[in-house]
C-alpha cells in the first residue's frame, strides 16, 4: 500500500466533528481548523447565539455544514442530547472534542464552596467522562473514530489557585487511558495538555507579573496563541495518529518540564 502524502494523512474530508467549547479561544480554532480540512463540525457551548456566530464564519468561509448546538456539558442529559442531535442531523459523528471547561477565581481553599467544587468538577470531568460514553459508544458501533480530551498543566502541578480544577484534569487523563482501552481498537481516545494559552481566561491576569514569570518558568517565554493548538488537534482527529491512543501530549511552550 502507497504511503499517503502529509495532505492526505491530515484530511478530514467525509467527517463529522464535534468541539464542545466550540464557540471561543481553543475550540473556536479548532472548529475552523477541522472545516479547512474539510470536515462538518458541530459547535457546541452554552451561549447559543456564539455557536451560531462561529458556525456563519465556517459555512462563510469554508463552504462545509455547521450546526450550533446550545449544551452544558456539565448535565449528563445535555451531553446525550448534543450526541443525539448529531447523529439526527448528519447521521455519523468520527471526532469527539471535550473541550469544554472552566475555572472560577477563589480567595483560598478554605472559601471554595460545595457548589463551586461540584461546578468545576462537572464542566471539566464529569462532562467528558458523558460525552466520551456516549459518542464513543457509537463511534464503536459505526467503525471508528477519535475522542480527543482537553486538559490543563494544571493536572500536573496544580497551584492553590486551581486546585479542583486540576483535581478534574488529571481525572480526564485517567479517563483517557481507560476509554482507550475501553473502544479499543476501533476508537482511539487521547488527550491534549495545553500550558498558559492568552485567551479569554488570560484577561483576568496581570500580564506584567505573567511576563515575568515566563522568563524562567517557560522554555518558550510566552503564552500560546489559541491556533498554537491546532497542529495537535488536527493530528489526534486525522489518520496522522493512526497509531496512537491513550496518549498525554503537552502542548504547552515547555511549561511542564519538571513533570516528566
Amino acid at each position: 500500500m502507497a504511503a499517503k502524502s502529509p495532505s492526505e494523512l491530515f484530511d478530514l474530508s467525509g467527517r463529522v466533528a464535534v468541539v464542545t467549547g466550540g464557540s471561543r479561544g481553543m475550540g473556536r480554532e479548532i472548529v475552523l481548523a477541522y472545516a479547512r480540512a474539510g470536515a462538518d463540525v458541530v459547535i457546541a457551548s452554552r451561549k447559543l447565539d456564539n455557536c451560531e456566530a462561529v458556525a456563519d464564519e465556517v459555512r462563510s468561509e469554508t463552504g462545509r455544514r455547521a450546526l450550533a448546538v446550545a449544551c452544558h456539558v456539565g448535565y449528563w442529559d445535555q451531553c446525550d442530547a448534543l450526541c443525539e442531535r448529531v447523529y439526527e442531523e448528519f447521521g455519523h459523528c468520527e471526532v469527539l472534542v471535550n473541550n469544554a471547561g472552566l475555572s472560577p477565581m477563589y480567595p483560598s481553599l478554605y472559601d471554595v464552596s460545595e457548589a463551586l467544587f461540584d461546578k468545576v468538577i462537572d464542566v471539566n470531568l464529569k462532562g467528558p467522562f458523558r460525552a466520551s460514553a456516549v459518542f464513543g459508544k457509537r463511534m464503536y458501533d459505526a467503525g471508528g473514530g477519535s475522542i480527543i480530551n482537553v486538559s490543563s498543566v494544571s493536572a500536573a502541578m496544580p497551584t492553590p489557585n486551581e486546585t479542583a480544577y486540576g483535581a478534574a484534569k488529571a481525572g480526564v487523563h485517567a479517563i483517557t487511558a481507560s476509554f482507550a482501552r475501553e473502544y479499543g481498537p476501533r476508537v482511539r481516545v487521547n488527550c491534549i495538555m495545553p500550558g498558559p494559552f492568552l485567551t479569554d481566561i488570560s484577561k483576568a491576569w496581570d500580564m506584567d507579573a505573567f511576563d515575568k514569570r515566563a522568563e524562567n518558568d517557560i522554555a518558550l517565554q510566552r503564552g500560546g496563541e489559541a491556533d498554537e493548538v491546532v497542529g495537535a488537534a488536527l493530528y489526534f482527529a486525522s489518520e496522522a495518529s493512526s497509531y496512537t491512543t491513550g496518549s498525554v501530549l503537552k502542548v504547552d511552550g515547555g511549561t511542564a518540564w519538571a513533570t516528566g
